[in-house]
């Protein structure tokens, strides 16, 4: 058997087995690829040239117990293999953090925050770095800042700094444990990127068990008792500014979640951002609006209460 007639069976395993994606790959295919050939210890992007070797019994054995694994536990491929890679750098993971997957990645990556920002900029956070990917991401963009991580999660907090060292940006990085913006107390920054919980209830509860393997906190904007997701963003959005220089924005990641997005903020004057998933899915906000008007409107209970 070969590398290819490997993965392309692993494919059909996992079609006919009914996974679910989204923790780095879309498909079946991709996800037999990355299981396959990390299984047989073979560069992720090498496909096209290992894809004719052949595989000796044992090692087809193991990868095939692999993909096996990832069906019966219905665990994110990124569980199993420990890695993850985001904009091609890789990065540690486990179950004390969601996969990561932030879009604000990509326009890290393809410079579409870089409008706003300056020789003035110095400062970054990544709030709810989770294992610190944003944090690391941004400290390889703009190599003259200073980038802070915050997350509740101690766990995530300790992964984050797994990622810091392998990436040897222990001298560029920083890291706080809090609530929200709790954690930087009494800190301004230039730009501060968040990927926060923002799944609302609705959602949450149709999610598949992949999505259920991963720490739910991480996930769920419900967790003050609201429906909407907006659980933590509404306070971030009240005290963003008082953490922010005069020029600073504000770059939120909220998914699928822009019309309650909306219906919490609907005067909030927000800048939405490019991304392979729509133009609907991160939004920039300038400290100026921030301040004109970041109060949020009553939900649609609160409404009828």
């Amino acid at each position: 058997m070969t590398v290819i007639e490997l993965i392309e069976r692993s494919s059909a395993r996992l079609t006919e087995a009914g996974v679910s994606f989204g923790h780095g790959t879309t498909n079946a295919f991709d996800e037999a690829a990355w299981l396959v050939l990390w299984a047989l210890g073979h560069p992720l992007d090498a496909i096209d040239e290992v894809a004719e070797l052949a595989v000796p019994a044992p090692d087809a054995d193991r990868t095939v117990a692999l993909v096996e694994e990832r069906i019966s536990s219905r665990r994110p491929a990124a569980y199993l293999t420990g890695e993850a890679w985001l904009q091609g750098v890789p990065f540690t993971v486990d179950e004390r953090v969601i996969v990561p997957r932030s879009l604000i990645a990509e326009c890290l990556a393809e410079g579409s925050i870089d409008f706003w920002l300056s020789d003035t900029t110095h400062r970054v956070l990544d709030l709810c770095t989770g294992n610190g990917s944003l944090a690391v991401l941004a400290a390889m963009a703009w190599p003259d800042v200073s980038v802070g991580g915050a997350d509740l999660s101690a766990d995530a907090l300790a992964v984050a700094q797994l990622n810091i060292d392998r990436h040897e940006l222990a001298g560029r990085i920083t890291l706080a444990q809090g609530d929200g913006l709790q954690a930087v107390a009494g800190q301004t920054f230039d730009l501060i990127l968040c990927n926060p919980p923002y799944v609302n209830s609705e959602a949450m509860a149709a999610l598949p068990p992949e999505y259920r393997a991963e720490p739910e906190m991480a996930l769920s904007g419900n967790a003050a008792g609201g429906h909407d997701g907006m659980d933590f963003i509404r306070p971030l959005l009240a005290q963003a500014a008082a953490c922010m220089t005069e020029q600073a924005v504000l770059v939120l990641e909220i998914g699928h979640e822009r019309p309650f997005f909306e219906a919490a903020f609907p005067r909030l004057d927000v800048i939405w951002l490019p991304t392979s998933a729509g133009d609907d899915q991160v939004l920039l906000i300038p400290r100026e609006a921030l301040l004109a008007d970041a109060s949020p409107a009553r939900t649609a209970s609160e409404k009828q209460s």
